[in-house]
């Protein structure tokens, strides 16, 4: 999951995307200060290698 925190003003505000390319498509489209990031839960097994 990859999240897109916006600051504006005194506001906050976070968005949810699946893919990587939708967040990054949609972070050139936002104004303000904003932070991409990628969130990886331990228990998700597509990502753990053995």
């Amino acid at each position: 999951m990859w999240v897109i925190t916006v600051y504006s003003g005194r506001d906050m505000k976070m968005l949810e995307f699946e893919t990587e390319q939708e967040a990054r498509e949609a972070l050139r489209n936002i104004p303000n200060y904003k932070i991409l990031t990628e969130i990886i839960y331990f228990n998700d097994h597509e990502l753990v290698t053995s």
